[in-house]
């Protein structure tokens, strides 16, 4: 005989008693389903927040104004006359366009501009062959030199931004101790560490402000550290990218070197100097081989392997 209420179950309240446990269970699982889809979503949207971002402020940093430049530079480059003296302009202000130098062509001077990533190995080897050479057209007084670093390698440094952090030192430079300028940038180049290297560290660059004997030295050394011109060398060398280049046949850089005379672009061999020096007596016109100091021809620096 049963007694009621005992606890036992039948079968049907069995059933039914494990179908309300299911059911409670896949209540359960649709809840935590919902919050997962909810934290997921929730995650995604915030990470596209952040990506928005971060676009944005690349975007505004390089659509925004120039950032201001060093003085000394108002070309985006720097214009150096007999014994290497610099020519002063005033800094470029946040947006303002730069100020070309004027060639005075009716006083027959022979002006040239150079385009310069002191990374790269061409222009090292440039440098190398005719940089006693153009060092003697400065000398002899009726020859400017005008150089405009950029910075278009900075891939070739593992991560280190040489090519930047070297136009910056040139700009610092500039900016503080401008008739030391010629003696750094050939520093630079006598120095010049290898594509695919890390390249010199900013202590490395620093102490070859040291050796140029810049003045200022503590202001360049932190200018170096911080790279007080980072913007500048980044819309300097955008603008000379795009061109067109001033006082130029020339429509914009392509490659480094680029090496101008009077206007005209010089396509001939970088470790040739008999070639340069013909380019450079062309460019220039008979008045200048007149009367200017003789076209020196020193012996071929030797090239460095590119």
């Amino acid at each position: 005989m049963s007694i009621s209420g005992d606890g036992r179950l039948s079968k049907n309240e069995k059933r039914e008693a494990a179908r309300e446990k299911a059911r409670l269970l896949r209540e359960e699982q649709r809840k935590k389903d919902r919050r997962t889809r909810f934290i997921l979503q929730g995650s995604i949207v915030l990470a596209l927040l952040v990506v928005v971002a971060v676009v944005a402020g690349v975007l505004l940093t390089s659509a925004g104004p120039s950032g201001p430049g060093p003085k000394n530079m108002a070309s985006d480059g720097i214009q150096l006359t007999q014994g290497a003296i610099a020519t002063e302009t005033a800094a470029l202000k946040s947006g303002q366009d730069p100020v070309p130098n004027k060639r005075d062509e009716a006083a027959g001077t022979l002006d040239i501009q150079m385009y310069v990533d002191y990374l790269c190995p061409i222009c090292g080897q440039f440098e190398a062959t005719n940089g006693d050479y153009i060092s003697s057209l400065l000398d002899n007084g009726k020859t400017t030199v005008e150089i405009h670093p950029i910075a278009i390698l900075d891939r070739l440094s593992q991560g280190t931004a040489y090519s930047t952090r070297a136009t910056n030192a040139a700009a610092c430079v500039a900016n503080y101790s401008p008739n030391q300028f010629y003696a750094f940038h050939n520093l630079l180049f006598a120095n010049q560490p290898a594509e695919n290297s890390t390249g010199l560290s900013d202590d490395q660059l620093i102490d070859l402000t040291t050796q140029a004997s810049v003045e200022n030295a503590d202001k360049i050394a932190t200018c170096i550290k911080n790279q007080e011109f980072k913007k500048w060398v980044s819309d300097s060398t955008s603008r000379a990218l795009e061109g067109p280049i001033p006082n130029s046949n020339v429509d914009k850089v392509t490659g480094t070197p680029t090496v101008i005379v009077n206007g005209k672009k010089y396509t001939g061999s970088v470790s040739d100097l008999a070639s340069f020096q013909a380019f450079v007596i062309e460019a220039a016109g008979s008045t200048f081989n007149e009367n200017s100091t003789p076209t020196p021809t020193p012996t071929p620096s030797e090239t460095p392997a590119g």
